[in-house]
């Protein structure tokens, strides 16, 4: 065993020798709710302590970090999340919460990007022919999104003011029923998570005309970033990752971000996220974690302030 992995393994060993709860603010079989229960099991491998997985949904995940909150800080409740739980969703529905002072990032394990998807029945086989045909079909179309003041509706309205197009957002609460509209052509575009997609790309059921992030997927390497085809604005995606209570003292936050950075490095933890449809995460530290949670919060503030999206009260 190597002397990285020797230390690695200690600051793991080090955090805990008693079980631990890890919430997971989304329902079984969802997308948090499977990365939450690889991370849970390569954890548990590692610890050499049970890592038991509970589910508490709703309210876009405020639920979960209340319950969070209220267990003792003592670093044995963590919670799985995605992103959007502290940088999307407060900005449209209250939580009871702030995201950015009674919460702490403590590690990122993967990453998932969004991808903007086509029905089939459109006339055009790239980006370039999209933005032509809506063109000339303007105040005509629509663009779905997987719920309201989410980075699924930020890219589409962004798109519109970027490009110049006149798309109307057709929200619906999840990808299923947005997908299911794509796929029937009743509406033609969406920016959908890659996850929720890949099967419909690769079996043709929807076009795929560019990924709204900084690099090409690994597993759509074909298919363009926006920021290639000239609009930086539109780079989007959510990662997954662990929080903690703020109450949990910053050494047992380092020691928690140290076991998770574990499990995200572990390259058998790395190909079943893979083959989840998610990319692997960067190797931040938990000041860089927190500063992109701030970063992001801010960034969806302006973005929900420019185009006035409404709260929900």
């Amino acid at each position: 065993m190597s002397l990285v992995t020797t230390f690695t393994m200690s600051a793991v060993m080090a955090w805990t020798d008693k079980p631990v709860k890890m919430l997971v603010p989304a329902p079984a079989g969802g997308n948090i709710d499977v990365i939450g229960r690889l991370v849970a099991e390569q954890l548990s491998t590692d610890l050499g302590q049970p890592v038991v997985v509970e589910n508490r949904p709703g309210a876009g995940g405020a639920i979960g970090v209340q319950a969070l909150r209220a267990a003792p800080g003592d670093g044995q409740t963590i919670m799985m999340i995605a992103s959007n739980v502290l940088t999307e969703i407060p900005h449209v529905l209250k939580g009871g919460f702030d995201p950015l002072k009674d919460v702490k990032a403590v590690g990122i394990v993967g990453r998932g990007n969004l991808v903007m998807i086509a029905a089939p029945n459109v006339p055009a086989k790239d980006f370039k022919g999209f933005v032509a045909y809506a063109k000339k079909n303007s105040g005509n179309l629509g663009f779905a999104s997987y719920s309201p003041g989410t980075i699924s509706h930020y890219a589409g309205m962004i798109l519109n003011q970027k490009v110049g197009l006149d798309l109307q957002h057709v929200p619906f609460q999840g990808s299923p029923p947005a997908l299911a509209q794509v796929m029937g052509g009743q509406i033609p575009v969406m920016f959908d998570g890659y996850a929720t997609s890949r099967n419909l790309i690769s079996t043709g059921k929807v076009q795929a005309y560019a990924v709204a992030a900084k690099n090409r997927l690994s597993q759509l390497p074909e298919v363009p970033t926006l920021i290639e085809l000239g609009y930086p604005d539109l780079d989007f995606s959510n990662w997954m990752g662990v929080i903690v209570a703020a109450s949990v003292s910053p050494e047992l936050q380092e020691k928690i971000h140290k076991a998770v950075r574990n499990v995200a490095l572990n390259p058998k933890f790395r190909g079943r996220m893979f083959a989840t449809g998610f990319e692997g995460a960067e190797d931040w530290s938990l000041q860089q974690l927190n500063q992109a949670v701030k970063t992001e919060f801010d960034r969806n503030a302006a973005i929900v302030k420019q185009f006035n999206i409404q709260l929900n009260q």
